[in-house]
């Protein structure tokens, strides 16, 4: 398992546009484990390339139903509005409120070079939109409603010289996209039922 560094706001390399990727290398393969690794041990639900640092058109997701791979992809169709929190594995500790289309159909490429479609709705659409912007250069922070809010309340760390840490962790966008899985499932029901 290869960890890489996660960029965060302020490096200039997450406000840049990236290179389409024409052929599989084997150092884009090593890339693409990589960044598995890396959503994982950050326990995110998706990452781009540019947020380890390498601008290709490469990101990937998993909200849950196993990892999704796309190389140059590009939503063809989007419908719907949600709107609540995100988070991002390079804005640790903090989340903010989006409006996103609530239905995605994204076409791109996979590991193997091969054009696949994916439809999403709800989470993985939000997850689809917002890991398409970092290959733009287009951070969540520029689409939030308001203002930015910590995700990691003082109840969670521990004064100075206690066991855990005061640094937020990366687990902000995992727990942000998760609260607006439970949320959006929430009102599904509510109006499924009539309330």
């Amino acid at each position: 398992m290869a960890l890489r560094q996660i960029r965060t706001l302020g490096d200039p390399i997450l406000e840049k546009s990236c290179r389409e990727v024409t052929e599989m290398t084997p150092r884009l393969e090593e890339l693409i484990r990589d960044m598995l690794d890396t959503m994982y041990d950050a326990e995110g639900v998706g990452l781009a390339a540019p947020q380890v640092g390498v601008r290709r058109r490469i990101v990937v997701i998993d909200v849950g139903e196993g990892p999704i791979i796309l190389i140059n992809p590009e939503i063809k169709e989007s419908d719907g509005e949600q709107t609540g929190a995100e988070g991002c594995l390079s804005v640790p500790g903090q989340a903010g409120t989006v409006t996103r289309p609530n239905h995605v159909i994204v076409r791109a490429l996979n590991e193997k070079m091969e054009e696949i479609e994916v439809e999403g709705t709800e989470l993985l659409a939000r997850a689809l939109c917002h890991e398409l912007d970092h290959l733009d250069g287009i951070m969540y922070v520029t689409k939030v409603e308001g203002e930015l809010y910590d995700t990691v309340s003082e109840d969670e760390t521990e004064e100075p010289g206690g066991e855990a840490s005061a640094e937020q962790t990366p687990a902000s966008e995992a727990a942000a996209l998760a609260a607006q899985a439970e949320v959006t499932g929430k009102e599904e029901k509510a109006n499924e039922t009539g309330k």
